[in-house]
């Protein structure tokens, strides 16, 4: 028998199958130990076969099996294949998108625990006369096993001490078992079952997602109006027919809100997959996956990867967020692979929003997907006021704070009646920007072309791009000024700010520079649920998902900022990220209300987002698509060509740019837009960036295969090619 192996190299130069001749029990998905050159590397078995293609004098051996079970299912091997040639990414490093990174090369193994018992050899009576009496140690270790019948090795060791234990193992009264330990994230997860009466319109939305003959559904539901439980239920439905199900969130920070829910239903069934997981605790949640000991995945956009068979429902919530489309290679679109996934289990998979993106809301228009709305909350409630304030006409009342007038008064009256407010600004650390003001001159990274943002609390300047820190300026390095003042306020200097006139407020702070560690998001919003804190202020990750009973009031400070960036999304996502974040508020039963700071009320998103008149923005931003030539009415394709040698990046856009020419001339009526520029960051992480941009007609695979071929060809090991499609950030 024979092995077709895929080594795990992520080179275009082996990215190819290597023949292997099998001495032991080997199946496709399995991992394995072959022989390469003069090394010893690991492969995925993709094929097993009776017969050889090759000399068989020059077939080497498999050296070795890994696990018993192939960590790879038939379906993630199609997987793999469809992301190699829709992609255009090596085999090696599809693969690697199934397997948890820990895995390869060994960096993780199971963990075992040691379990005694008394040796059943003899009796409890025999084993006594034998223990001097004082020997109280060892005495207590056999009254403890015999009313407790085992016992892990460190509790006993921990009870009764080290040489107690050993000395009953030397008599041979004790039995050890070794037996694998899954390690539990978020082991101290609070999970208390509620009992929940489905309204009409939530069944409705079952039935419509299990009954129609559409693979997807678009559940299109306002904020509180009671999509976790429809998801719960799916859940349910397909788990009790002896399927499995995989849920995804946009947030790591969302994962112990429904992992919560999911282990009061569903117990031990439910596992979770993401970045922020230790490696041992990744490792065993996949393998539990694997193993079939859980049937529920919930994660961020990887868990799609999960490997559960037979899958019965996938979910993707707030599907319109731009997380689930991944920004390293292979850049793949998690819908794109969910409903891969959904088309071979014969399952349904459901995208749910309050905001959906233009795309999902036109298939679903068009009966591409299937649609249901949910317009009202579960309370009746209305969804909260909103009010805007001008800041214009604060800075001209001599206001120089980040705080209207109105935002600072509903605040006070939030905090004398008990109530959470919620303070929004999508812009971490203390300022944006340090300036000196008298020359001008701008703090900015030396391996990136932006300006460093200032973190009080650390006192350094810090690279957003890049992770890069630097010593606070004590003068300017210029004109040598001591005249250093910060442009532009982050969720640091707000908190700074709110603590001066509301010093008596418990105030929290949720962003990247808070939620480094694993269970940072957790701790944060486990106190503000328990109202140890009055105020929390935060980035977008506070903005979608969460229930605050308690919150009555929100914040938004520069509502139009996201407005102005130089992308064709931006007014998309002004509205889903304000109508989100205004969902925040008034979820229970007390009245909700929305402050929206803005120095442009007139703003016609704006007013959309004031109203929540989601089918009015939707309407003439499509209008605006379709006239404009951009997605869904076209797709944007952009080739990067990264390099730090900058004329080696010139050199090679030159040659990306005549071949793509050539495809452009060929196929001239579906080009809309085609040219060749810096990247707007030129300079990021100290590698020069220069890119190729296009608008080509919608769904012409053939052009976009060709233009991947293209680019991929000028790659080499001074200069990175690759290409974007539909990206999510432009810059």
């Amino acid at each position: 028998m024979y092995a077709e192996v895929i080594v795990d190299i992520a080179n275009s130069e082996v990215d190819r199958i290597f023949e292997y001749e099998i001495v032991e029990d080997v199946y496709e998905g399995s991992r394995v130990i072959v022989p390469f050159g003069v090394k010893k590397i690991e492969g995925i078995v993709i094929r097993v076969k009776e017969t050889c293609d090759f000399d068989k004098s020059k077939i080497k051996k498999i050296c070795s099996v890994i696990e018993d079970t192939p960590a790879l299912t038939k379906e993630c091997l199609q997987l793999v294949k469809f992301i190699t040639e829709r992609y255009h990414v090596p085999t090696a490093l599809a693969l690697r998108l199934f397997l948890p990174a820990e895995m390869r090369k060994g960096r993780v193994k199971a963990q075992t625990k040691t379990f005694y018992t008394l040796n059943n050899a003899f009796s409890v009576t025999e084993i006594k006369a034998k223990i001097p009496a004082r020997a109280t140690a060892q005495n207590g270790i056999v009254d403890y096993l015999v009313e407790n019948q085992r016992c892990a090795s460190s509790e006993l060791n921990e009870k009764f001490g080290n040489s107690a234990v050993r000395a009953m193992l030397n008599k041979g009264f004790l039995t050890g078992s070794t037996e694998r330990s899954n390690r539990n994230p978020y082991f101290a997860l609070e999970s208390e079952r509620k009992e929940i009466e489905l309204l009409p319109r939530q069944i409705g939305a079952i039935e419509s997602v299990e009954l129609t003959d559409k693979t997807v559904t678009l559940l299109h539901g306002v904020t509180g109006s009671g999509k976790t439980e429809v998801y719960l239920n799916l859940i349910k439905n397909a788990v009790d027919k002896g399927k499995t199900a995989i849920m995804l969130v946009p947030e790591i920070s969302l994962t112990p809100q429904m992992l919560s829910q999911l282990r009061a239903r569903f117990g031990n069934a439910a596992a979770i997959l993401h970045s922020g997981l230790s490696q041992g605790e990744r490792f065993d949640e996949w393998w539990r996956l694997r193993s079939g000991e859980a049937r529920i995945a919930i994660g961020a956009r990887s868990a799609v990867f999960a490997p559960v068979e037979n899958v019965g429902i996938i979910i993707i919530d707030e599907e319109h967020d731009g997380s689930y489309s991944s920004e390293t290679s292979p850049r793949y679109n998690t819908a794109e692979i969910a409903r891969r996934r959904a088309e071979y289990n014969n399952c349904k998979l459901v995208l749910g929003s309050a905001t959906p993106s233009i795309e999902s809301y036109v298939n679903a228009s068009n009966g591409v997907y299937n649609l249901y709305k949910m317009p009202d909350r579960i309370n009746k409630k209305p969804l909260p006021e909103m009010i805007v304030s001008d800041m214009r006409k604060e800075v001209r009342r001599g206001n120089s704070s980040p705080f209207s007038s109105a935002l600072r008064s509903e605040i006070e009256d939030c905090l004398r009646s008990g109530n959470q407010a919620i303070i929004f600004l999508n812009r971490r650390g203390y300022s944006q920007t340090v300036i000196c003001q008298e020359c001008g001159y701008v703090a900015k990274c030396d391996a990136c072309d932006v300006s460093l943002t200032y973190h009080m609390d650390v006192n350094l300047l810090k690279c957003h791009y890049c992770n890069a820190t630097y010593k606070m300026l004590e003068a300017c390095p210029e004109c040598g000024s001591k005249y250093i003042r910060y442009g532009g306020t982050g969720t640091e200097r707000v908190v700074q700010e709110l603590l001066k006139i509301y010093p008596q407020a418990r105030i929290l702070r949720m962003d990247n520079d808070t939620t480094r560690t694993k269970e940072g998001h957790f701790k944060i919003l486990k106190e503000f649920s328990a109202h140890k804190a009055d105020i929390l202020v935060g980035t977008q990750m506070i903005a979608k998902g969460h229930d605050f009973p308690s919150v009555t009031l929100v914040g938004i400070l520069d509502a139009d900022m996201s407005l102005y960036f130089s992308d064709y999304r931006s007014r998309e996502r002004t509205f889903q990220l304000l109508t989100q974040v205004a969902g925040r508020s008034g979820r229970a039963e007390k009245k909700g209300k929305v402050i929206l700071q803005t120095f442009n009320p007139d703003n016609p998103v704006l007013q959309y987002a004031m109203r929540y008149d989601y089918e009015g923005f939707i309407t003439a931003e499509e209008k605006l698509r379709k006239a404009t030539g951009f997605p869904p009415y076209a797709d944007i394709i952009r080739v990067m060509v990264v390099s730090e040698d900058d004329a080696k990046a010139v050199d090679t856009l030159r040659s990306v740019f005549n071949g793509l020419t050539e495809i452009k001339e060929k196929f001239t009526d579906d080009f809309i837009f085609f040219n060749k520029m810096k990247s707007p960051i030129k300079r990021m992480q100290n590698k020069f960036r220069y890119q190729v941009l296009m608008r080509i007609s919608f769904g012409k695979d053939k052009i976009k295969d060709l233009i991947y071929k293209t680019a991929i060809a000028c790659s080499d090991k001074d200069v990175a090619v690759y290409v974007e499609e539909n990206p999510n950030n432009l810059t």
